[in-house]
């Protein structure tokens, strides 16, 4: 009878040795699992998926700071892209100017304010005088905020009997907005504008 007690006793204790070491286990594979999952969901939000001309492309996302450079460039670019490329036609030149400040602060209005009271965009018409901009680089600044930055570019005039080229030199500081909208993409505005070369080359 003691055996058959003793037989029962050491079965016990081989059930509860069994069921703590399965009950380790699922646990062991549970935080596994868990594991597993928290970096598939992290390596799924670094894909983007773009559908382009009936493509589907993959596109990774990356931290905004290893970009920031690039995006700083792009939206000073732009700006200076609309102020700048303009045709003689005033709808047109009111068009674009609206979309440049958008991307600047009240200093670039005060550049438009004084550029129309000279009139110099009434001569652009008259005159039927295009004018576009090219970049030739742009300087910038991102120890310290706000970025201030310096833009080289090349100013062309275009008229029906000659071209005239300028050098235009500008700066300014870019202020990060934590906003993205349609018609500021960047997030970024820039402040404290100025002209500070706008000279004939010598051609």
């Amino acid at each position: 009878m003691f055996t058959q007690f003793k037989n029962i006793d050491t079965a016990f204790r081989h059930i509860r040795l069994f069921s703590i070491m399965l009950i380790i286990a699922n646990v062991l594979i549970g935080y596994y699992y868990v594991y597993k999952s928290y970096q598939f969901v992290n390596a799924a939000q670094g894909r983007i998926y773009v559908l382009y001309n009936g493509k589907v492309l993959q596109a990774m996302a990356t931290d905004r700071k290893s970009n920031l450079p690039v995006e700083l460039r792009d939206h000073i670019s732009t700006f200076h892209q609309y102020f700048f490329n303009l045709i003689p036609d005033d709808k047109a030149i009111q068009a674009s100017i609206s979309k440049a400040l958008y991307l600047a602060d009240q200093s670039a209005k005060r550049q438009y304010d004084n550029l129309k009271e000279s009139g110099y965009y009434n001569n652009l018409i008259s005159a039927n005088i295009s004018e576009e901009i090219e970049i030739d680089s742009t300087v910038l600044d991102i120890d310290s905020y706000p970025f201030s930055f310096v833009c080289y570019a090349s100013q062309k005039l275009t008229r029906s009997t000659s071209t005239a080229t300028k050098r235009l030199v500008t700066k300014g500081q870019i202020r990060d907005l934590k906003k993205q909208t349609d018609d500021n993409p960047h997030g970024f505005l820039i402040q404290n504008w100025e002209i500070i070369e706008n000279q004939n080359l010598v051609q």
